[in-house]
């Protein structure tokens, strides 16, 4: 696809939505529009805090809501309960326009659960599916580990990794649902992946906001364990 086709856009809590929210300034979280500048479509992913910010973003681009792509069910990525704190989020979005969201089908149980909207109000997919926005061609993969239902988005180059791959490091292991030898398996996975897809993590915990995949392969400790025994020892499992 054209360059000038592909609509994206990596927004940070606290900075580019949600300004005002010291929780979401702490978070360092990244939301990301993505669409077809030429029908105008345009999905979100992971929206938390203030949700109405990141549809008011894309509007003023020209562009309308048409989904919502979920890579986890924690609250920081989709509102909910977190730390004795209500954060908004997908509820509220849907409350304002009402549109497909689709997550993995490990993980629906667990965003109804924690954002309150109905499991028939979630587009549940296997490893593999494909969303298309317009013209742009979207594979959401299966990449358990920080939970059992997380999932990445490759699209035109681009790896849109949630907390499965950041630049330094991957998402814990010890919140519930979560598994040490799943996360080993998935991050070998994106490892495969052909081409060289730039790496957008769901936080920026780095000091880049991205980075090609073979250079996070090559400066991030989590590659540094090539067998399970290793990364068991590495995690400290």
């Amino acid at each position: 696809m054209a360059d000038d086709r592909l609509y994206f856009r990596q927004l940070l809590s606290g900075r580019d939505f949600a300004a005002t929210d010291m929780i979401a300034a702490q978070m360092r979280n990244f939301a990301y529009l993505i669409g077809d500048r030429q029908t105008g479509d345009a999905v979100v992913v992971d929206p938390a805090y203030a949700a109405g910010d990141l549809v008011d973003a894309l509007e003023a681009d020209g562009m309308h809501l048409s989904g919502v792509l979920v890579t986890h069910h924690h609250p920081d990525h989709v509102g909910g309960s977190m730390m004795g704190f209500e954060l908004k989020g997908l509820a509220e979005l849907l409350e304002r326009v009402s549109v497909p969201v689709h997550v993995n089908k490990h993980e629906a149980d667990w965003v109804s659960r924690i954002t309150g909207i109905p499991l028939t109000d979630l587009t549940s997919h296997d490893h593999g599916d494909k969303v298309s926005v317009g013209d742009v061609e979207i594979e959401l993969l299966h990449t358990p580990g920080h939970t059992p239902g997380s999932q990445c988005f490759l699209l035109d180059g681009r790896l849109v990794a949630g907390d499965t791959l950041f630049l330094e490091g991957c998402g814990r292991t010890d919140f519930p649902g979560g598994d040490v030898d799943d996360m080993f398996r998935s991050l070998q996975a994106l490892a495969q992946l052909q081409g060289d897809p730039t790496v957008f993590p769901g936080h920026w915990y780095s000091a880049e906001p991205s980075a090609a995949l073979s250079e996070v392969r090559r400066t991030n400790y989590v590659y540094r364990a090539s067998n399970l025994d290793q990364w068991r020892m590495l995690m400290g499992a």
